[in-house]
């Protein structure tokens, strides 16, 4: 049985449905309302419990946490909160004032941070890791490692795909092959959908594809697939260079998102990485560049 959470709400009955009315009334004396039944008998059970129940992942976006604040965002981000309230100010950081409060969404801010990954140096990229692991609340037995998210089996040397379909893909299959994702087809369509939005390749032959957003329910755990298909394609009909080297980011949640695009754009920017893995004869070799050169990277 699911346990209490506290949820402020009240069921009602409209014809033969009953609505869950969530929250506080708004201005208008109306809450959110949500189809729960359809002339089931609920007696007994715990309005909560049956929300849950009903809902699913659904449950989880009505749960999740309260928005930042000036002073919250500032000990997420480990900023001085006058300089966060000056980078708000000058329009750096995306945020919306409610009540004269600056109010700022964890989905927001965390797709700026993505936005900003692709232009910090590496001391940056390092602070970031650092903020990452600080505000990260559930205890861990090891710092954060791609070694967790890599095996040989989400690694193909050569991925033999010749078009970006195919790549989408051939890598989700890596990512399957892993036995830690559930549903592959859902992978498939929430990656093509993220590459449809904008590519994720880069300038130097480099994809980072990843989801819309993290899926935990479809995941095990965290995942990393590699593949490499020793010649470029066109990956991007908004660039003119050619992609060779695809990394696929499966991940559980936003953090843990940021702190893997993050350390791989440090490994991305690290002397000969990218000449060595290209060079890679197989996954094992692939696998080994990987966590040596993960090893050598400085932290902050």
């Amino acid at each position: 049985m699911p346990r209490e959470v506290g949820l402020v709400g009240e069921f009602t009955q409209s014809g033969d449905k009953y609505l869950w009315n969530l929250g506080k009334p708004n201005s208008l004396g109306h809450r959110q309302a949500f189809p729960v039944g359809g002339g089931h008998d609920i007696k007994g059970i715990h309005p909560t419990a049956l929300l849950i129940c009903l809902l699913g992942r659904e449950w989880e976006a009505l749960m999740s946490r309260e928005d930042f604040d000036i002073a919250t965002l500032a000990s997420y981000l480990h900023l001085d909160p006058a300089v966060v309230s000056k980078m708000v100010e000058r329009g750096k950081i995306p945020g919306r004032k409610i009540g004269g409060q600056w109010k700022f969404s964890h989905a927001e801010i965390h797709h700026w941070l993505e936005s900003r990954i692709g232009v910090w140096d590496d001391m940056e990229l390092a602070r970031l890791e650092t903020a990452l692991q600080k505000a990260d609340t559930m205890p861990r037995e090891e710092d954060f490692s791609l070694s967790e998210m890599l095996t040989l089996e989400s690694i193909a040397v050569p991925l033999a795909a010749r078009t970006k379909s195919s790549v989408i893909a051939s890598m989700v299959e890596l990512a399957a092959g892993t036995g830690w994702l559930w549903d592959p087809e859902l992978m498939l369509k929430s990656v093509r959908e993220r590459e449809d939005m904008y590519s994720t390749a880069l300038d130097n032959g480099v994809a980072l594809l990843h989801p819309r957003r993290p899926n935990s329910q479809i995941l095990a755990q965290p995942i990393l697939a590699l593949g490499l298909t020793g010649q470029g394609i066109p990956f991007s009909s908004g660039r003119g260079g050619l992609t060779d080297l695809f990394f696929l980011i499966c991940s559980v949640d936003d953090r843990g998102h940021l702190h893997t695009l993050a350390r791989l754009s440090r490994l991305l920017g690290s002397p000969n990485f990218l000449s060595n893995l290209r060079a890679a004869a197989d996954n094992r070799e692939a696998y080994q560049i990987i966590l040596d050169a993960e090893s050598k990277l400085p932290t902050a």
